[in-house]
């Protein structure tokens, strides 16, 4: 008798070693085994691979996952592998005989899942020799570097476009954790044909405590700070290598083990810095954004800009770094005005096309009032994504709350003026408006003649500014980055314009003004552990490493952190105890549960 199909919770348990899915898993899974192509947008960490591994065991064949990274590619190749699944990869890093036994096992039908890079997938040869090839899925991950509207484009990507027209019967599976309103529309239109579903689960981390803190000599702030953490795993992102290599020394001639990562380094270099932060324990990443996307670690305690990401969607995917694994963690960043300015000279200098660099520009802004905001810090992160959520209590914010003034006649003025002006145009012109500016713009658009021209000349430029960045974070207005970036009212907006709602907002901003912050919120352990049970898990923790290390995987590829204190605070004596811990399907039963008793049973 042929073998029954496998179900997906059969596969979540023997494979994966878990009982239940995570929330919003399950739905994804469903779609896609039901044939629908479907755009997943989950929080890092939410378990993204997870929605297209399982439909790809259950659906039998061959399943292609398309990754940016060759360290992603590695680690999650080998994660399955470990777990007793026939995964491949085919990437640049890895000799042309390994990658010629790799696709000879992958014609042979033997394996799984293949991971490859866009720009090989996409290549002719490639596309041919797939298509009479048994695909039941295409997985896409970073599904958002598809998307022209979207701050993190790659034009490699964009020939994805074609695989739903070349397999009109395949699936396709496209993961992100960041993207926006009119970037989930465009990865739609770009990748899928007719039958498709989206799923967005939310992209609140409530782990993740919040804090911005105005720039006043970044490196005794960056001291002060890693120095309550020493000994915690933690990335600190600067803007240039020269600041990545002083930030590295500041921290290691104070007693904290910092290794720099940036593009200036040998390749060589960069991979071992890398390996060690994978699987080692207290030890800080200083980088420039050149590190991060794919590194799947999910200890890392604490995230530290010493200077102002790119836009909010770049913001969140690094903050995202951080407290993977569920327990608290720290994202903090330091904000002053020269980082504006410098930001503005990126954008300029990119050599990219005027209608790109205006949407950068308007990134930019939301992001400053973001960074300028006055009220909590993650309803507003959400709200930019499209979640509604109630005050955080885990932000500088919402900690230390502000005072405020009631602005609400000057925010009537500048929603008069926007409506005036027919809700087309940016916050400068605007504000010209307001200040009656006899600007070439002003007198082409006719706007001398506005009923708002000039009633706002008793406040200096820097004043509005700041006022309208308050209405942007508070959601009375919004930027309309995917258009020419005009500022748009919204349904709050009008009603502060009608009179039905005050608009409260402070004088000094987070720009010229200091403010406590906030410090990270530490719910109960789900496990509690004694002192005994917290020397036994020193030693499991001692041993994964060594396992890690024999076998050339990241630690958490073996068991993640979660697995290991249950075992320290169950103690399984047997197999059959062993098999009912979290995260222990039947190949790593089968492969590590003598050696891990064996330092159970001695602890």
């Amino acid at each position: 008798m042929p073998e029954t199909t496998p179900d997906k919770h059969q596969i979540l348990k023997t494979i994966f070693g878990y009982d239940n899915f995570r929330p919003g898993q399950e739905e994804v899974i469903d779609a896609l085994l039901g044939g629908s192509s479907t755009l997943a947008v989950m929080p890092t960490g939410a378990g993204k691979s997870l929605c297209f591994q399982v439909p790809a065991l259950v659906l039998g064949g061959l399943t292609i996952v398309v990754s940016p990274l060759v360290a992603l590619m590695h680690d999650q190749v080998a994660a399955l592998k470990l777990a007793g699944v026939a995964a491949e990869t085919i990437n640049s890093s890895r000799s042309r005989e390994d990658n010629v036994e790799s696709w000879q096992r992958v014609a042979r039908g033997e394996t799984s899942l293949l991971y490859m890079a866009p720009e090989r997938l996409m290549t002719e040869r490639m596309l041919t020799a797939i298509q009479n090839l048994p695909i039941s899925l295409f997985a896409i991950d970073e599904a958002h570097c598809i998307s022209r509207w979207g701050p993190a484009f790659r034009p490699e990507y964009a020939q994805l476009s074609t695989l739903a027209d070349r397999h009109p019967n395949v699936p396709i599976a496209a993961m992100t954790a960041t993207a926006d309103e009119a970037t989930r529309r465009d990865i739609e239109v770009q990748l899928f044909r007719g039958n498709s579903k989206t799923f967005v689960t939310g992209f609140d981390r409530p782990n993740i405590t919040i804090n911005v803190e105005n720039k006043s000599g970044w490196q005794n702030q960056l001291l002060e700070f890693v120095k309550e953490r020493k000994g915690q795993n933690g990335i600190v992102y600067c803007l240039s290598r020269k600041k990545t290599e002083e930030a590295a020394e500041l921290l290691n001639a104070n007693g904290i083990l910092a290794l720099p990562y940036h593009a200036g380094l040998e390749k060589h270099i960069r991979a071992e810095h890398q390996d060690r932060f994978v699987t080692e324990s207290g030890l800080v990443m200083v980088a420039t954004i050149a590190f991060g996307m794919g590194i799947d670690k999910p200890d890392v305690r604490f995230v530290f800009h010493t200077d102002l990401p790119s836009s909010i969607e770049a913001y969140y995917q690094e903050i995202g770094r951080a407290g993977r694994d569920g327990e608290p963690a720290d994202a903090h960043m330091l904000f002053g005005p020269a980082d504006i300015a410098l930001r503005r000279r990126f954008i300029e200098n990119d050599g990219s096309d005027e209608d790109h660099k205006m949407r950068e520009h308007k990134r930019l802004d939301t992001f400053v009032a973001y960074a300028d905001a006055i009220t909590c810090r993650r309803q507003i992160l959400l709200a930019y994504f499209g979640d509604v959520s109630e005050p955080c209590n885990n932000c500088d914010i919402c900690n230390s709350p502000l005072e405020l003034t009631d602005g609400t006649p000057n925010a009537q003025l500048v929603l008069a003026a926007i409506m005036d002006t027919g809700q087309r145009f940016g916050q400068m012109h605007i504000i010209d408006v307001l200040r009656g500016s006899n600007s070439e713009k002003i007198r082409k658009f006719d706007h001398h003649n506005s009923a708002c021209f000039g009633e706002g000349s008793g406040l200096n430029k820097p004043t509005w500014q700041s006022i309208l960045r308050q209405m942007i974070s508070s959601g009375l207005l919004k930027i309309d980055i995917a258009g020419f970036g005009g500022l748009h009212i919204t349904d709050k907006g009008r009603d502060v314009s009608a009179g039905h709602q005050l608009f409260m907002y402070r004088k000094e901003t987070l720009l010229t003004k200091d403010r406590p912050v906030s410090k990270t919120r530490a719910p109960a352990p789900h496990i509690e552990l004694s002192s005994r049970d917290e020397k036994l898990l020193a030693a499991l923790k001692k041993l994964r490493l060594k396992l890690a290390r024999d076998k050339n995987v990241p630690a958490y590829v073996i068991f993640p952190d979660k697995t290991l204190i249950e075992l320290a605070a169950i103690r399984p004596g047997n197999e059959d105890e062993f098999a009912q811990i979290k995260g222990v399907g039947q190949a790593k039963l089968k492969e590590f549960t003598q050696v891990f008793l064996t330092v159970i049973d001695e602890g």
